[in-house]
């Protein structure tokens, strides 16, 4: 009886600490659930760098000005012609292209029909001429001409070894051939009408012809036209003697720029740099190129 009485106390006692237990789980508040922990924040962007300013152009010249276009017939070998690109090229192109470099231009070339030159310049085609266009009365009147950049010369060619290496004076009583209607047969005529026998020819290709057939002492016309002719093979046997003739009123001024009227201040920036070509050595590094004679 006595064990019996221990067993059922120590049971009594097992009940009262769980239902304790019980208790407390009940009295004890149910925990919130953690929410999962963020990821960490990104760093905040660096702010934007201003944009970079434009890099320097390292050329030594300047950006051009301005753009014009520069018109040649370019059929006037070695003055005016085309190159092996067809491009025009020549002693005039050069000029030109060394003058828009003094004027900071950007010019581009063209070539045209002679006869469209100057229709095509005052219908604003292009902006410039230059193909060996000479001065004149007529040409004043319809467009603006800049300063003389080249003048050729009137000269006398004859057989290599003739007599004739002196004044004009040497060439009386001689047979003179001459292109007929031409600014040098109106010179030949007035110096020579009396004292040589002057013989006319159509072209100064057929006084020169007549020339290598010896049908006549010497031939007078413009000097780098003989002088080219004499280089030559059929050219070979002759020669530019004498001195240079040159006469404004019977052979006129020389060779210009044309542009239209309107462009003052670009007849005048032309002017400025043909100048400044001449003065600085320029003019004859480009003129040795092409002719071992002075043209300006």
């Amino acid at each position: 009886m006595r064990f019996r009485a221990i067993f059922l106390a120590f049971v009594a006692m097992a009940n009262m600490a769980g239902a304790g237990v019980a208790l407390a789980q009940q009295q004890t508040p149910p925990q919130p659930q953690q929410a999962p922990p963020k990821p960490p924040a990104k760093p905040a962007a660096p702010p934007a760098k201003p944009a970079a300013a434009p890099a320097k152009s390292t050329s030594k010249f300047p950006p051009p000005a301005f753009k014009i276009t520069v018109a040649t017939e370019a059929g006037y070998p070695p003055f005016n012609y085309l190159d092996r690109k067809g491009m025009p090229a020549g002693f005039e192109m050069e000029l030109a292209q060394e003058a828009c470099q003094r004027i900071k231009a950007e010019c581009e070339f063209a070539a045209f029909k002679w006869d469209d030159l100057i229709p095509g310049l005052i219908e604003k085609k292009f902006d410039v001429i230059m193909s060996s266009m000479e001065v004149t009365s007529e040409r004043r009147k319809r467009m603006g001409l800049s300063r003389r950049y080249y003048l050729s010369p009137g000269a006398f060619i004859a057989a290599k070894g003739a007599p004739f290496d002196g004044p004009p004076s040497l060439l009386r009583n001689k047979r003179i051939g001459i292109q007929k209607d031409s600014t040098h047969a109106d010179w030949a005529d007035k110096s020579f009408r009396r004292s040589a026998q002057l013989k006319r020819y159509n072209t100064i290709a057929e006084a020169l012809d007549a020339l290598a057939k010896n049908d006549v002492d010497a031939v007078f016309g413009d000097k780098a036209q003989l002088w080219l002719w004499s280089q030559k093979p059929e050219g070979k046997c002759c020669e530019i003697v004498g001195q240079d003739i040159k006469d404004n009123q019977t052979l006129g001024l020389g060779v210009s720029a044309g542009l239209r009227k309107e462009d003052q201040k670009l007849r005048d920036a032309l002017n400025k740099a043909f100048s400044e070509m001449v003065s600085d050595g320029t003019y004859k590094k480009i003129n040795d190129k092409y002719f071992p004679f002075p043209l300006n």
